[in-house]
């Protein structure tokens, strides 16, 4: 957390969790869905890196997709960023979905980007521009 603190505050990194509403609807107390985090933040190329996560309980019901369009609107109107970028192994459509629909475009693949353990994993690459039109999460 104190990193985290450090990396908000020097301007880095923004990270976010998502909550279901608590009671009256409040988030306060409410119940943790995942997280959503702006990385890499270069203010001189107006440019970030977003990852995300949910817990398996709250899949299959919009929740990353609408916590991930929320976090590109933040930063576009609150930190003038113009592009941000994210990347998921090809193995999880899942993460490619939730892309897709926050309005990620598909860049490219990046060949044997990421290793776990002795495995290494092809990554799909995926932007979206302050400039890109939007539609409907569906």
């Amino acid at each position: 957390i104190t990193d985290r603190r450090a990396a908000r505050e020097a301007g880095r990194e923004h990270s976010f969790v998502v909550l279901a509403p608590g009671p009256g609807d409040q988030a306060a107390g409410g119940r943790l869905l995942g997280s959503v985090t702006l990385g890499a933040v270069d203010p001189v190329h107006q440019t970030g890196w977003i990852s995300y996560w949910t817990l398996a309980s709250a899949r299959s019901r919009g929740v990353a997709t609408t916590a991930l369009r929320a976090l590109a609107d933040w930063s576009f109107a609150e930190l003038s960023l113009f592009r941000l970028e994210l990347g998921h192994r090809t193995n999880n459509p899942a993460s490619c979905t939730v892309a897709h629909r926050a309005g990620f475009a598909v860049e490219g693949l990046e060949r044997a980007r990421l290793r776990y353990g002795d495995q290494r994993y092809d990554v799909e690459r995926h932007a979206r521009l302050a400039t890109d039109e939007v539609g409907e999460a569906g």
